[in-house]
């Protein structure tokens, strides 16, 4: 079994300096990560030691999030070229009941005072769960 992977879709279109970049995507991944938490009702349960992970019986991950914080922290970046593009891959997210945190930047740096959509990343998944919705995308 290939281990779960977090997705991260930034947006290049926008020009975006390494700073704000690294910013936006650790938004994404938090917000990402604390939703699937929440979800699994285990938020202030976070432990680096494998032995607070909850696991089925036959000894593997209850979850990809379980598996994700005990075994390993892939981070994937990916890009598309579009607020049209970003939102299309948070709607397949969705509609695939795959959690993922959609990021607006208030434009107060950058953006010229403009929200701004920048990036999303999804909860901790399995690659088959979104190979098939980010597996085209190239990586940023």
């Amino acid at each position: 079994m290939e281990k779960p992977k977090q997705m991260i879709v930034m947006r290049r279109d926008l020009k975006m300096r390494k700073g704000k970049i690294a910013a936006q995507a650790g938004h994404a991944c938090v917000t990402a990560v604390l939703a699937a938490l929440a979800r699994e009702k285990r938020l202030g349960q976070v432990c680096a030691d494998e032995s607070s992970v909850a696991l089925t019986p036959d000894g593997q991950p209850a979850t990809p999030l379980s598996e994700w914080f005990a075994r390993g922290v892939a981070k994937v970046c990916v890009y598309v070229d579009s607020e049209a593009e970003l939102l299309a891959i948070d709607r397949k997210a969705k509609e695939a009941g795959i959690l993922s945190a959609l990021i607006c930047d208030n434009g107060l740096t950058e953006f010229h005072g403009q929200p701004t959509y920048t990036c999303l990343a999804f909860e901790p998944a399995l690659p088959e769960q979104v190979d098939p919705i980010t597996g085209t995308l190239p990586l940023f």
